[in-house]
């Protein structure tokens, strides 16, 4: 027992007592500060060194009472004895506890979450809409079923095996995707500290070793209307009441992909000098692509500029139109085709029904021409001869004779 004082503390005095330090015996004191500010301290020596650590308050909210303080000093007192520095202690118990909160906080972050935080992080330098929603689709199909809320730092081999068997052979390419994307997701967990370990996903020696041989299928063509056809079809999407029938047209007379379309806004436009101006940041080959308006393109744009938003065409709520919804329209429409195919179609139509050159149709699909010599030397964009060569298209696309087929007022016609 340590030796007590004959002026030991009372319940009174701490109460009481004006500004300065009190001792009770021990090491232990009671501080008063000029605020009026009580608190509990005990002093102690250690390698020769003296030291104080905090109690807690005297009076006011979870305050200390004399006997518990005289407890704690008791307790401090026997770890000094033994050695042990009672602040290097607590720092170590904050840290203990600091890290268990934190490991508690991992434990609950699930493959979802790791997979949403990653899609937010990187969304935005993803160019392609189609991009962002396959992620954010494929994951939802096919993950987040089986795995999504599993916690991140649990996931194993088992799990991703029970996404990718059901779909290896029937959807090879999406299984394939799936994969990558399955892998991608728990190597940005690890980087984030969220898991440990080699990553179950991975593809060589690992995956690989335990999946048979896909079908490696073929990517072929985007299905496409013979140019013949494209002239009834955009009779009846016409007359269609819809802001995806009027991007799906505007995407069609502009033979621009549809991901151009949909981004496009209206500070890219130009109705006066009929030119749509697409950034490099927006284009597949990543440089400035410009796209001359025919007369039915910019009826499009000005129809389209009565709903009032900063891209062409919005969606129904707000922001752009979603990356599917000219393919639903097609869908509904029952054509047997896709947005990205008409392109085709048109470059087809300018193969075989009109007299344009061959870079000035490739150049109209925004197509790298010729190798690097021949570009180095081609300087211009043959822009002008581009404008011809749609309002020749749209001609084409607006023109169906009594009987009902495709007049081809152009075939044949010089495109100097």
């Amino acid at each position: 027992m340590p030796k007590k004082l004959s002026n030991a503390l009372t319940h009174v005095t701490v109460k009481n007592a004006k500004p300065g330090r009190y001792a009770d015996g021990g090491g232990l004191q009671l501080l008063v500060k000029d605020t009026g500010a009580r608190s509990w301290v005990y002093r102690f020596m250690l390698k020769g060194r003296s030291r104080d650590i905090g109690l807690g308050p005297a009076a006011g909210p979870g305050a200390v009472s004399l006997t518990k303080a005289r407890d704690l000093a008791d307790d401090l007192r026997r770890l000094v004895k033994a050695g042990i520095d009672p602040l290097q202690q607590r720092d170590q118990q904050a840290a203990d506890e600091a890290a268990a909160t934190q490991l508690a906080a991992i434990a609950g972050i699930t493959f979802k979450a790791s997979a949403e935080a990653y899609i937010a992080a990187h969304e935005s330098g993803w160019r392609n809409d189609k991009h962002r929603y396959q992620w954010t689709a494929t994951l939802k199909s096919y993950v987040y079923p089986t795995m999504g809320d599993i916690p991140v730092r649990d996931i194993e081999t088992s799990h991703v095996m029970a996404v990718l068997e059901p779909i290896w052979q029937a959807k090879p390419e999406t299984a394939r995707r799936v994969r990558g994307r399955i892998e991608t997701v728990l190597d940005a967990a690890k980087a984030r500290g969220h898991r440990k370990g080699e990553n179950p996903a991975r593809w060589r020696g690992h995956v690989d070793m335990m999946l048979p041989k896909a079908k490696r299928l073929s990517r072929g063509h985007h299905k496409a209307l013979h140019y013949a056809e494209v002239p009834a079809f955009m009779a009846a999407l016409r007359a269609r009441d819809a802001t995806a029938a009027l991007a799906l047209e505007f995407a069609i007379l502009t033979a621009a992909r549809s991901g151009e379309v949909i981004g496009a806004t209206w500070g890219e436009v130009d109705l006066d000098a009929a030119i749509w101006t697409v950034p490099a940041d927006r284009m597949k080959a990543g440089k400035v692509h410009r796209v001359p308006l025919s007369p039915r393109a910019v009826e499009i744009l000005q129809a389209s500029k009565q709903l009032d938003s900063d891209y062409l065409f919005p969606g129904a709520t707000s922001g752009k139109l979603s990356p599917m919804a000219m393919t639903m329209l097609l869908r509904r429409m029952k054509v047997d085709a896709t947005p990205h195919g008409f392109r085709s179609s048109f470059r087809d139509w300018a193969a075989e029904c009109s007299s344009f050159a061959n870079e000035v149709a490739e150049m109209a699909l925004a197509h790298v021409v010729g190798n690097k010599v021949e570009a180095a030397y081609r300087r211009g964009d043959l822009f002008d001869k581009r404008r011809k060569l749609m309002e020749a298209w749209t001609t084409r696309c607006m023109t169906i004779d009594a009987a009902g087929e495709n007049v081809t007022p152009i075939r044949g016609e010089a495109a100097a």
